[in-house]
């Protein structure tokens, strides 16, 4: 869950607080999830207080909603509530008669606010202003409206069919679910496993939703090729917890050009670049952003630019731990005692350890050493510029849900202490104002931007500077 990474990362409430509050945005009021989701708690606060004078509402409709950034997010609610008929009122016998025979509801305006950070699952109803519906806010098609029992979210122990989800979920939800089924060749072995994954799409939408109302860049989050995996299997079939768990090999430092650095470089438009590629469902991640960066070094060194083996380094490498994560550290050292690298032809790429089969009659490029790059941005974009793509590493718990653009999470979900996933860092510039890192990462073409990922460049965005690293081509 998301509230498990974060509860444990906490910080002084000098960096848990909000950029800014902007100005409350408009909600797709009857589609929105969150403001469903939201209009419920209101509704279950109000319900408690009003068993005592005759008994919970349901929800009518949601009228209008908006949501606003502060400390984390602020939503306005106007709905309308439906309440049993007579339901306030002491009555004599006759009047029981007349209320019992009665089938209008009695119908309430109310006025909700609710605060909620979702990523420690708080709520809280902070405005309540209820009365008596004006004719323009009434419901008039009642037989339509949401039935009782569905008022109250269900727990997650409750089995719910797909059946119940879709008369449940927006048609936007179910829409998104068979686009995102289509798009990504997506199957399931069983009924119960798609009605698993659906819920978990829905809540993901919701954890991006918030991941893009405290991004500080232009970045777009949503639907993505993970968004039917939990954090935790996400993070334990893609990402690589060694990073941050392991120390990495002492390497020594780099020597930073002493020129400024251009405004902007991208060694793509200079040859030093191959394709993306992709890890598939193995925390391999170390392998390819060292294996992407030998092939730029080989590239200014020797002038050919060669395609070169992540597998021998899942296989052969006994430093890391294959699937299981490695350190970029690690794996220069490796490549070293091996004798060098195969190529992607000779060697390909599995996505699972295999026994080695490394040859050295096949060895198609060779390192000399490695060297640890300073954590100064500047003099990274310096050495970068001058010398070649930068093996690094980061947090990247934004990049489950990343689409576009250039990406600055909220601190607080991108810790720098939680480094994660190791990437390639092959540029920079700037877009529209906004300065960022061009980055190559290991997850194919159908990713991000055609694999890439832009982020924000100067804030140590989630400690991108952190393990900056490079091999040496003599």
């Amino acid at each position: 869950m998301l509230q498990l990474l974060l509860v444990g990362l906490l910080l002084p409430a000098a960096l848990v607080a909000a950029p800014g509050a902007g100005a409350p945005r408009e909600l797709e009021a009857g589609l929105d999830p969150a403001a469903l989701e939201a209009a419920r708690f209101a509704l279950e606060s109000y319900s408690r207080a009003a068993e005592q004078r005759g008994g919970p509402a349901r929800l009518g409709a949601i009228r209008r909603a908006q949501a606003q950034v502060v400390n984390g997010i602020k939503y306005y609610l106007d709905v309308t509530l439906l309440k049993p008929p007579c339901s306030q009122h002491r009555f004599t016998n006759q009047d029981a008669a007349i209320c019992e025979n009665s089938v209008e509801p009695e119908q309430i305006s109310c006025h909700f606010e609710v605060w909620s950070q979702p990523w420690m699952n708080r709520q809280k109803l902070v405005k309540q202003e209820c009365r008596p519906a004006e004719p323009s806010e009434k419901v008039q098609n009642v037989a339509s409206l949401e039935p009782e029992e569905l008022a109250h979210a269900k727990t997650p122990e409750e089995p719910v069919s797909l059946e119940a989800l879709s008369q449940n979920a927006s048609v936007q939800l179910i829409s998104l679910f068979k686009d995102f089924l289509t798009t990504y060749k997506k199957s399931y072995k069983d009924e119960r496993e798609a009605e698993r994954r659906l819920q978990i799409f829905a809540e993901n939408l919701e954890k991006a939703r918030t991941i893009q109302e405290l991004d500080q860049g232009t970045a777009e989050y949503g639907v993505t090729k993970f968004s039917d995996l939990t954090e935790e299997e996400f993070r334990s079939l893609y990402l690589n917890p060694l990073l941050a768990k392991l120390p990495a090999r002492p390497m020594k430092p780099a020597a930073i050009p002493s020129d400024p650095p251009p405004a902007e470089w991208d060694w793509r438009e200079h040859g030093a670049v191959t394709d993306v590629k992709d890890q598939g469902m193995c925390g391999s991640c170390w392998a390819f952003s060292v294996t992407g960066n030998v092939e730029g070094q080989w590239f200014l060194r020797r002038g050919s630019l060669v395609s070169l083996s992540e597998q021998e380094l899942v296989d052969c490498d006994g430093l890391d731990h294959a699937c299981g994560g490695g350190l970029p550290s690690n794996a220069y050292e490796a490549i070293e005692q091996l004798g060098g690298l195969e190529t992607e032809g000779d060697y390909s790429y599995e996505g699972h350890k295999q026994s080695c089969s490394f040859s050295t009659t096949k060895v198609a490029v060779y390192i000399n050493s490695s060297v640890e790059i300073s954590r100064d941005e500047t003099e990274i974009a310096a050495w970068l510029a001058k010398n070649g793509p930068i093996s690094i590493a980061l947090n990247a718990f934004a990049m489950q849900f990343y689409r576009r653009g250039v990406s600055h999470p909220f601190r607080l979900f991108c810790n720098p202490w939680m480094i994660d996933h190791a990437v390639l860092l092959v540029g920079y510039g700037t877009r529209d104002r906004t300065p960022f890192w061009a980055i190559k990462n290991s997850w194919g073409k159908n990713w991000g931007e055609q694999g890439y990922y832009y982020l924000y460049r100067g804030s140590r965005a989630c400690g991108m500077n952190t393990m900056c690293s490079s091999a040496v081509v003599d």
